[in-house]
């Protein structure tokens, strides 16, 4: 009941998400709720849906990393350049440096930016490390590079790895790079999302379903190639039984898992604040709970990760606990608010927590989920502890 009553809430009462779908579970107990819908069309979310798992693909990226550092045939001490000689400029910066952000990377400019895939990877090849700076060390750029390195270890293209070494031997038998014809039917819309950037009031139209949303994979993706930050698709199916192998010791040992849950980047700053916490690419746990993905009812040694449009997975092997949320917060959404000058959120027709209803330039009136990810702790992950009978 709670967590159908958190579903709800998303979905039918702040509206911030067009569809949610939601398993979690102990090694002795499962539980699930789901609602909403997966497109325009008003066609209603089901355990057979396929979502685009946007950044949750960074964590299968560093997993395959650690996977052939664990069997002997990546070094994680040595250059990227040992692995992957495209990137030139990357000839004094470690493996190691990038599965766990601990240095920044810079493309001169945006590989989505680019017209042809061609100029894209031109681009990418051509990215240079930097240090990092201010308080966030997260991006896309990391686990871009990473996949180049898991092809250079393994000799086989990234998809090709993940089918090999992790997803066949789970048997997770609905999680593609690219989606069947057949069975993009059943793929969740990111059609329609809205942003305003100050004076700029964008909607990107025209994206269909089994397309990645993240403009990076969508230029670069083939149907033999994969970006190693985003792109790939999955039911939650898939994705529990994932959780479940992981915390099984099936893919990785427990020393592997603990080293990927280690803190790399966060450390308190001058004048209050802190870094974030970040891990072998994921995050790990924060000081201040508001501030973390991992949930406040998981020890020290989880892992979590979220994916921009709408979705949280999160492991923790000492309690043997996982969460999956798969939502849409992009669906005819307004996703990114950055107000004019002078401007707040009342102004735009929104609640101080970025929830509420507003109304677009041809006066269509746009639900908000600006701000999400900080609903997530009173109204998912709370319900979730209390449905698995966790303290919090």
């Amino acid at each position: 009941m709670a967590l159908q009553d958190a579903v709800r809430f998303f979905v039918s009462e702040a509206h911030s998400l067009a569809c949610l779908s939601v398993v979690c579970g102990t090694r002795e107990k499962t539980c699930r709720a789901m609602g909403g819908v997966i497109n325009a069309e008003g066609d209603a979310v089901r355990e057979d849906s396929i979502f685009d798992l946007a950044s949750i693909t960074k964590l299968f990226t560093g997993m395959s990393v650690l996977k052939l550092w664990e069997s002997g045939r990546l070094d994680l001490d040595l250059p990227v350049t040992r692995y992957a000689p495209q990137f030139v400029h990357l000839t004094q910066t470690r493996v190691d440096e990038l599965l766990g952000f601990e240095t920044g990377l810079r493309t001169d400019q945006r590989v989505d930016a680019c017209l042809s895939r061609e100029k894209g990877l031109e681009e990418l090849f051509s990215i240079r490390p930097v240090p990092n700076a201010g308080q966030r060390a997260y991006s896309d750029m990391h686990a871009m590079v990473l996949k180049y390195i898991v092809e250079g270890a393994s000799g086989k293209s990234y998809l090709e790895y993940l089918h090999s070494e992790i997803l066949d031997p789970l048997g997770m038998e609905s999680t593609f790079g690219l989606v069947p014809e057949s069975l993009r039917e059943r793929c969740v819309s990111c059609d329609r999302e809205h942003r305003i950037e100050k004076e700029r009031w964008i909607v990107r139209d025209g994206v269909k379903p089994g397309t990645p949303h993240d403009p990076k994979a969508r230029l670069l993706n083939t149907p033999e190639d994969c970006c190693g930050h985003a792109g790939l698709f999955a039911t939650i199916g898939d994705l529990e039984i994932f959780c479940r192998g992981m915390l099984e010791g099936r893919i990785l040992s427990d020393g592997t898992l603990r080293y990927m849950a280690r803190n790399r980047t966060g450390h308190p700053v001058e004048g209050g604040g802190y870094t974030q916490y970040l891990g072998c690419q994921c995050y790990v746990r924060h000081p201040e709970q508001v501030h973390s993905e991992v949930p406040v009812y998981m020890s020290d040694r989880s892992i979590a990760i979220s994916g921009f449009t709408g979705h949280h997975l999160s492991m923790d092997p000492e309690r043997g606990i996982f969460m999956i949320a798969l939502g849409n917060r992009v669906l005819n959404r307004l996703s990114v608010l950055v107000p004019e000058e002078g401007k707040t959120r009342k102004d735009y027709g929104l609640n101080p927590d970025g929830t509420g209803c507003m109304r677009w330039t041809d006066g269509e009136s746009i639900w908000s989920s600006v701000d999400y990810v900080h609903l997530k702790d009173a109204h998912l992950h709370r319900p979730a502890a209390e449905a698995l009978g966790l303290d919090v």
